[in-house]
């Protein structure tokens, strides 16, 4: 779930595309509006290509430049890198796994019952877990944080113990995760939000915007329930930036150099599949940004700011539009 996705490309295409185009919305549009909807991303992508291309062509040389003489010492030397084929792997069971068992289907299955029983256990024997369990107030919540568990385990833990098993030589702070060096970046970050905060500000017109964030729809109920909310949110952010823009990045930087980048943007892309339409075809262009944000810095926090800051400027927007911004601390 990245807004940042829909936000700049739509931001980029609303200008040539057609009147509500941002999110799918209920009707049966015509054979005409609905080409012109599917080739909206074009128009998105030909008016970014060429920003991406004056910020990042230089680090997109500098890495083909080292991809090349890690491969020629490499075929020299009569060895093998074994890195692209394990984190290939690695992301099919990932990603797999999230699939049939990070969502809805499996909470519903087996935790939901499970929290049910704990519920069932306070109630025959007061003082014992279930006291910190309600479904009928936060059961919404409990699966959200599900989801944010699922991906937090899934992005973080599973490949990063599998590939220190593998590769004990390899320093995982090298996958972006050394905060060295960030208050010298930090003006990209800055420059970042300067294109994409007006940008929320003309998705946010859209008339779908507020009907579908933020996902959480009772985060309107209390503060807390808000704060509880973007926790969640935030994690799975942070954890998604740590596999595509750190995992993936550093596994890939010396075999494909910036086709790295370019690599990562399409199981980034896949994993937005059900969402609507520009969110999908937008996370090409936040893949690219973001991926080559984090070779230019060796590190995923700026993407991750940039990624956070919009998306809670886009809940917090989708609520004031409504009127629903909290009004109480604690939910009654």
């Amino acid at each position: 779930m990245t807004p940042l996705a829909a936000t700049l490309l739509a931001s980029a295409a609303l200008a040539g595309g057609p009147p509500g185009t941002f999110l799918d919305g209920p009707g049966s549009p015509s054979l005409l509006h609905t080409a012109l909807r599917a080739l909206t991303p074009v128009a998105g992508y030909l008016l970014l290509a060429p920003l991406l291309w004056a910020f990042f062509h230089r680090t997109w040389r500098e890495l083909d430049v080292e991809a090349h003489e890690h491969q020629r010492k490499t075929l020299i030397a009569g060895g093998y890198d074994y890195r692209p084929a394990v984190l290939f792997v690695i992301t099919a069971l990932v990603l797999t796994l999230q699939e049939y068992y990070g969502g809805r289907d499996f909470y519903e299955d087996h935790i939901r019952p499970a929290l049910r029983g704990v519920e069932r256990a306070q109630m025959e024997s007061p003082g014992g877990l279930g006291r910190f369990v309600d479904l009928r107030k936060y059961g919404e919540l409990y699966s959200y944080s599900w989801w944010a568990f699922a991906r937090v385990f899934g992005y973080v833990a599973l490949p990063m113990a599998a590939w220190k098993l593998i590769f004990r030589r390899d320093s995982l702070l090298d996958m972006g995760l050394r905060v060295r060096g960030f208050r010298r970046h930090a003006w990209i970050y800055l420059a970042c939000l300067a294109v994409v905060i007006p940008a929320v500000f003309v998705v946010a017109r859209q008339p779908e915007f507020g009907n579908y964030y933020p996902f959480y729809k009772l985060s309107s109920r209390s503060w807390l329930d808000l704060a509880l909310w973007e926790t969640l949110y935030f994690a799975q952010f942070f954890a998604l930036e740590i596999f595509f823009r750190g995992f993936w990045l550093s596994g890939l930087r010396n075999t494909l150099g910036s086709g790295a980048i370019f690599a990562m943007c399409v199981p980034y892309c896949m994993i937005h599949y059900g969402k609507p339409y520009l969110e999908a075809a937008g996370a090409v262009v936040a893949g690219v940004a973001l991926g080559s944000l984090a070779m230019r810095t060796k590190s995923i926090y700026s993407g991750f700011l940039v990624h956070v800051t919009v998306a809670l400027s886009m809940d917090l927007l989708a609520l004031a539009n409504k009127g629903a911004l909290p009004k109480v601390l604690f939910a009654d």
